[in-house]
């Protein structure tokens, strides 16, 4: 995918199905790494960041096969701990590497990251948990890490925010690590919790999964995974956002309504309900979209934070729909500087959005966006855009959409599935 058309304001409506979880999966190939073992994930997107993943794995020794949803992994023998820049670049969860390499081999050498451009984005949790757990750390154009010891040691440690990655980095690394770690502040997310259940599966011993303490008594070996990814619940969130938008009535199937509850709670205050259900989330096109104001405020707020709160990944996404909604609504973004960055764009389609600074945007409607040329910044924002596009009047052309399919499987064919007009172009 290079650059999409899409012609607006076409009648939307269907059922639709959320593939894998893009972040459950990244850290579960790196975690794969741990055993010499064979391994098998089902309900795997074939999206650019897993081929990066398994890319990488494959230049350290790993023998990778990913076949219609299917990932057959084995890695009997470690043939490098050096990992180059020009890896590590393509997607930020390369780092993940560090705590299964150091662990079986004592030693990696990694690249520095690369990953969206939405901001700051420490690594700080990563460095604190390695060096504590038993790593000496160096860094210059590359990290490097070694460990000191012939196992890495357990310990009480404490995040100072809940980091996803930082969250899998540790639990993985502390795995086969001798003694107990516990992890406080640790981050809650489900594709945190489905990479522990999957660690678990392989003879970890994790406890407290879902909450922010975790306890991980290492073992000495892990044997292969057996393990089915839980579904997206960020793609199906975004689903949500492009039924509000566009009025579309929506099916979403194959999802589990404990990871929507904030999500509900934000769009009943857009005037959009969100059926909950046992296998699905339903969103009726006839909705009233008129923003519900705080009891005894002037005006509402949507603010993002670590889970169980409002995930920073729906901001783009529920901006969109919050410009075809009735009233004014600010959003605060607290985590990344870079994530509002996306709205010039919206403006340029005639949005009505002010943005205060580079945490906070003031959005007022209904408006009537109309098409243009776009480009993707980021995954989310990107389909922030593809939303934006399709309740445009007129058409728009989005640059660069190969962005958008680092995070979103099969998003064109998708999209036609339920009325949509876009093609791939380029």
């Amino acid at each position: 995918m290079k650059d999409l058309l899409i012609r607006g304001r076409c009648p939307l409506g269907g059922t639709v199905k959320p593939g894998g979880n893009k972040n459950a999966i990244l850290p579960m190939i790196a975690a794969l790494m741990l055993t010499d073992e064979k391994s098998v994930l089902r309900n795997v997107p074939d999206i650019a960041d897993v081929r990066t993943m398994l890319d990488i794995a494959r230049h350290l020794g790993a023998e990778a096969e990913l076949k219609d949803g299917t990932l057959t992994f084995q890695c009997p023998k470690v043939l490098t701990t050096e990992v180059p820049k020009e890896l590590c670049a393509r997607n930020r969860t390369s780092i993940l590497f560090a705590g299964p390499i150091l662990a079986r081999c004592g030693r990696i050498e990694l690249g520095r990251p690369g990953g969206d451009s939405i901001g700051r984005r420490r690594l700080d949790g990563h460095f604190y948990g390695l060096q504590n757990l038993g790593a000496k750390f160096t860094e210059d154009v590359c990290f490097r890490f070694t460990r000191r010891a012939k196992r890495l040691r357990g310990r009480e440690l404490f995040l100072d925010e809940p980091s996803v990655t930082g969250t899998e980095q540790i639990i993985t690394a502390a795995a086969t690590a001798e003694g107990v770690t516990t992890l406080y502040n640790a981050a809650g997310e489900p594709h945190v919790s489905d990479l522990a259940l999957m660690l678990n599966g392989m003879g970890a011993k994790i406890s407290g999964i879902g909450s922010n303490i975790l306890t991980i008594e290492g073992v000495e070996k892990l044997h292969g995974a057996d393990h089915e990814v839980i579904f997206d619940h960020i793609e199906a969130g975004s689903f949500v956002a492009l039924a509000a938008a566009t009025g579309a009535d929506l099916t979403i199937e194959g999802v589990k309504p404990r990871s929507f509850w904030m999500l509900r709670r934000v769009y009943e205050r857009l005037g959009i309900n969100v059926g909950l259900y046992d296998k699905c989330i339903t969103v009726s096109g006839d909705q009233s979209r008129q923003i519900k104001y705080d009891s005894g405020g002037p005006f509402l707020q949507i603010s993002d934070g670590p889970w169980p709160q409002f995930p920073t990944d729906m901001m783009s996404c529920t901006i969109v729909a919050a410009t075809q909604c009735r009233g004014t609504v600010t959003f605060f973004e607290k985590m990344f500087e870079g994530r509002m960055n996306f709205i010039d764009r919206l403006i340029d389609m005639q949005a009505n959005a002010i943005v205060c600074d580079p945490h906070r945007a003031v959005i007022t409607g209904p408006t009537l966006l109309r098409g243009t040329e776009l480009s993707s910044p980021d995954i989310r924002a990107g389909m922030a855009l593809v939303i934006a596009a399709l309740c445009a009047k007129g058409e728009s052309i989005i640059h660069r959409a190969d962005i958008i399919s680092r995070g979103y499987e099969k998003l064109v064919e998708k999209l036609r599935s339920l009325g949509a007009d876009v093609e791939e172009i380029g």
